[in-house]
């Protein structure tokens, strides 16, 4: 007779958000230098990359909270220089939300293009467009290769069946060939200049890559995403992780089988709005009760944090926000106000204040506080 299987342990509400910080390298684990960067965005899979300057682009911005010592240009350095990183762009259909445009380690080629290959990875639209396109992929490509690296706006636009999209993709033809061929791996944004992309042959800039079985590229996905947040719903994970609930939530988690909270020793940490520990904002609500959205795009009268608020990371905890703002003709890294979410003592306030000064040293701005 077959036995009932085993119960989900259940972890402890901070044990669980513990866990979910040292995935994220947010805890006061070993000291990293510049080199370290390719193995914490490894660790992390990725640093989402949205060059809005209100305070921080948010990769250099994710970065510096792994590693404290890191000079502003060390990511791109490492992306147009070192090409120990790549701006890579996850494919459409992928049911991750991580599948964005990020800075992601070279070494993971292998498995990023086997899945950014696959059948699956485009919309079947977009699949038809690139089919309906074959040449207009040739001639850009050949482009690339005699004239490359080349600005985007230098790529010639001499599609065969123009883009057509419910939104503002329409007619972008060059714009959706590069990133729909840099998604399957042929094409990669060999710089930027300011926020504009530079483009090339992928085989040009990287190095060779050979990708892996399908199967085996996307149960890496799933064992790296786990690993990243430490702890997460089994959304999309299949049986990736341990099954457990965590005490005071409903539901079931996976848990990362490397994760353990023992030992945690905690940091205070100004985040980019969009740092992988809150990204999921759904599993913030959960774990955390932070009330918190990104305001860039929401009415100057509607806001009630600022336009681009650092959440403030005490050891386990969500505190407040940071209403910041870089003035760069002022020389400034400006702080509006200090949101508290908890009555903060002197040494959060005083290490708060630290973290500020180091958010804009690394900027090379004065900060100028209330």
């Amino acid at each position: 007779m077959a036995r009932d299987p085993a119960p989900a342990r259940t972890l402890a509400l901070e044990e669980a958000r513990r866990i979910a910080v040292r995935a994220q390298l947010l805890d006061a684990g070993p000291e990293r230098d510049a080199g370290d960067l390719p193995d914490v965005v490894e660790r992390l899979t990725l640093l989402p990359l949205n060059p809005t300057d209100i305070v921080c682009p948010s990769a250099e911005h994710i970065a510096h909270t792994r590693i404290p010592s890191l000079a502003y240009d060390d990511v791109r350095r490492a992306v147009e220089v070192e090409q120990s990183l790549v701006e890579h762009l996850g494919p459409h259909r992928h049911p991750m939300e991580a599948w964005v445009i990020g800075v992601r380690a070279t070494a993971d080629l292998p498995w990023l293009t086997a899945i950014g290959r696959s059948p699956s990875a485009l919309h079947p639209s977009a699949a038809a467009w690139l089919e309906a396109n074959a040449g207009f992929r040739d001639r850009v490509l050949e482009q690339l290769r005699q004239d490359g690296p080349l600005p985007q706006g230098e790529i010639d636009d001499a599609a065969d069946v123009p883009y057509r999209s419910s939104g503002w993709n329409t007619d972008r033809n060059v714009a959706m060939l590069l990133e729909v061929l840099q998604i399957r791996g042929e094409v990669v944004v060999a710089e930027r200049v300011g926020t504009a992309r530079v483009w090339d042959l992928a085989e040009r800039v990287l190095p060779p890559v050979e990708p892996v079985p399908v199967e085996d590229a996307e149960r890496t996905w799933r064992e790296r995403w786990l690993r990243a947040c430490g702890i997460a719903r089994p959304t999309h994970l299949g049986d990736v992780g341990e099954p457990v609930c965590i005490d005071g939530v409903r539901g079931e988690w996976r848990l990362d089988p490397g994760a353990a909270a023992d030992g945690f020793a905690g940091r205070v940490a100004l985040l980019s709005p969009l740092d992988r520990l809150l990204s999921d904002r759904r599993r913030m609500t959960q774990l955390w009760g932070f009330e918190y959205a990104l305001e860039q795009y929401t009415p100057a009268a509607k806001r009630r944090w600022g336009a681009f608020a650092l959440p403030i990371l005490d050891g386990d905890a969500l505190v407040g926000k940071v209403d910041a703002k870089a003035d760069r003709e002022a020389g400034a890294l400006r702080v509006h106000r200090i949101h508290w979410d908890v009555e903060p003592d002197a040494r959060l306030r005083a290490a708060v204040h630290d973290e500020i000064e180091r958010l804009a040293a690394f900027l090379a701005l004065r900060p100028a506080l209330p």
